[in-house]
């Protein structure tokens, strides 16, 4: 539940703005808003997607900062009265509308902040999807980095050994026996490079990045979305609550995104699938971990630095000191891609790195 995943956290003051009140577009305003948004996505190229807690409140797991989040609740000594084990929530409309979305080719790219592992159980691929704090439902080996899917969320936080050991042999045969740990970020730990790196990629390409369900407060991924405007693009935010960067918006659509979502799916005429058990990665393995296949490896092209999990801004001016030696690094790689992907593997191209 996400109330216990809080608890779990280290201890940190500063969380934000909690508790601001929610605004609700009239049913006609909203209808307006979501055709303007629908006409934006056709015309667009490159669509990014970035997913906050508020996208899966209608699965039963509570928001952090809505009016009755868990740490809006926190600094009135109370818990929220219903939250959903992530072992039993499910995927929602929205989840499943983005699938949906991305295969007619209306989105390109997902970046998310939840850690409920539902963008994965929906069926999302991972070479269009960066998780920036983590998955409950990913474990991290130790020792060479390979992921892999549980069969049950995790019960720790902050990347600690989750009792189970790398099963993947080594070139020499032998096993890696590396300790698999758990991918929830906690604060001030370092972002995963390659979900980090891709999501500033495809943030700077999109033409257009919509924001579902988040106040974007946390750095660096709240300030993502700027990096569309920086690069000419236009920002779109979806949010009950007023948000961080509601002023860099070209549009703001205050509703449930639920309902969002179902009306926007019907003006694409894009048939919103259901969730299916049989199609739920981690449902349908009997061992206790299956591996996680990404895709490239772009962040080791690139000199690592330590970015974390913050609400000071200055942690994402850091972040961008190297961010023209970054782009001129990445189109590089990407043209090497092209070159040698007829000749190689994705396994080759990563050997390095896993």
């Amino acid at each position: 539940m996400s109330c216990i995943y809080a608890v779990g956290l280290s201890k940190y003051e500063d969380k934000g703005v909690c508790g601001l009140k929610e605004i609700h577009d009239a049913p006609s305003l909203l209808d307006e808003k979501v055709n303007k948004l629908a006409k934006m996505i056709k015309e667009a190229k490159h669509v990014v997607v970035h997913t906050g807690a508020g996208i899966s409140t209608s699965a039963g797991i509570p928001d952090f900062r809505g009016p009755k989040g868990v740490w809006t609740l926190e600094k009135e000594g109370l818990k929220p009265n219903i939250s959903v084990p992530f072992n039993e929530a499910k995927p929602t409309v929205t989840h499943m509308t983005l699938l949906a979305l991305l295969n007619k080719g209306f989105l390109h790219f997902l970046v998310s902040q939840n850690v409920d592992g539902l963008h994965l159980r929906s069926g999302f691929p991972p070479d269009k999807l960066a998780e920036l704090h983590g998955n409950m439902f990913l474990d991290k080996c130790n020792h060479c980095e390979r992921l892999f899917i549980r069969n049950e969320a995790t019960t720790t936080v902050g990347q600690k050994y989750t009792g189970h050991y790398c099963p993947v042999p080594k070139p020499n045969g032998r096993r890696c026996r590396g300790k698999l740990c758990d991918t929830i970020l906690d604060w001030e730990d370092e972002l995963p490079f390659r979900d980090l790196d891709l999501a500033e990629l495809n943030s700077r390409k999109a033409d257009l990045s919509i924001c579902l369900g988040t106040t974007l407060q946390i750095i660096p991924s709240g300030n993502l979305p700027i990096l569309t405007k920086k690069s000419g693009g236009k920002l779109v935010i979806c949010n009950l609550q007023p948000t961080k960067h509601d002023k860099s918006a070209d549009l703001i659509i205050h509703g449930y995104i639920d309902d969002i979502m179902i009306r926007l799916a019907k003006i694409l005429e894009v048939e919103i699938p259901e969730y299916k058990v049989a199609n739920d990665q981690t449902k349908n393995i009997r061992e206790k971990t299956r591996e996680y296949i990404q895709d490239f490896c772009i962040e080791k092209f690139i000199p690592k630095k330590k970015i974390t999990i913050s609400n000071n801004d200055d942690k994402m001016n850091k972040e961008s000191e190297h961010a023209e030696f970054k782009n001129e690094i990445k189109e590089e790689y990407h043209t090497k891609i092209e070159i040698n992907n007829k000749e190689q593997s994705e396994t080759d191209l990563c050997e390095e790195y896993t």
